[in-house]
């Protein structure tokens, strides 16, 4: 039974492609992890499942269309998820800082803000990206069967797939996140080191998001 889906062994091989692509949802999964712990990390992969969730029922219900139709939604959107990733890459920055500071057998240094809370920080980042919206719709469509009776089961099913192989990949940056700590935990300055490039990333991220456009 198709679900509805034309090509399902064209789309599971495209969407392991595009989960393995890095972003700043994977990069922040890994940090978390790194840093508190697998139970955190875990915080922030499943608040990266709600957000994208959030983002295909979205999707699926046309929202996408709305952005299209109104630019200037599209640059609030736009503006605040490179604002927020912005502000959490300069946070990672100053922690890598305090870090290179301190000595070995100082006190633990305080996480963070986004850090403090997995799986809210997680949640706004896959929200606070408008063009995820788009890409969802763009490829998930192609898809989707024309005219097959009740649309939402293919979405639903695809859905399913990309949750899935986000599960899998999200638990093994977990667990390298969780090993490259225990390699860093008597290295803090090459610690903070790495830290410090997590930052630029995401400001490298907030920046690319910025010059987003809707073409």
């Amino acid at each position: 039974m198709d679900y509805g889906i034309t090509d399902l062994t064209t789309f599971i091989v495209g969407t392991i492609f595009i989960v393995l692509l890095p972003g700043p949802n994977s990069l922040f999964v890994m940090t978390v992890a790194s840093r508190r712990g697998i139970a955190a990390g875990y915080q922030g992969a499943c608040g990266i499942f709600a957000g994208d969730t959030i983002l295909m029922i979205l999707s699926a219900t046309g929202v996408a269309s709305l952005l299209h139709a109104t630019p200037s939604l599209f640059m609030v959107i736009k503006y605040t998820g490179a604002a927020y990733l912005g502000w959490l890459g300069f946070g990672l920055l100053r922690g890598a800082l305090e870090r290179w500071r301190c000595r070995p057998g100082d006190e633990a240094l305080a996480p963070p803000s986004g850090e403090q809370r997995p799986f809210r920080t997680a949640f706004l980042i896959s929200l606070t990206n408008p063009k995820a919206i788009l890409f969802f719709v763009s490829f998930f469509i192609q898809f989707v069967a024309p005219g097959y009776p009740n649309p939402a089961i293919p979405f639903l099913v695809l859905g399913l797939i990309v949750q899935f192989f986000s599960a899998l990949y999200l638990s093994g940056l977990i667990f390298g996140g969780v090993y490259l700590a225990s390699f860093f935990t008597r290295r803090h300055r090459l610690a903070a080191i790495g830290t410090g490039c997590v930052g630029l990333l995401f400001i490298g991220f907030a920046l690319k998001l910025a010059n987003a456009s809707l073409n």
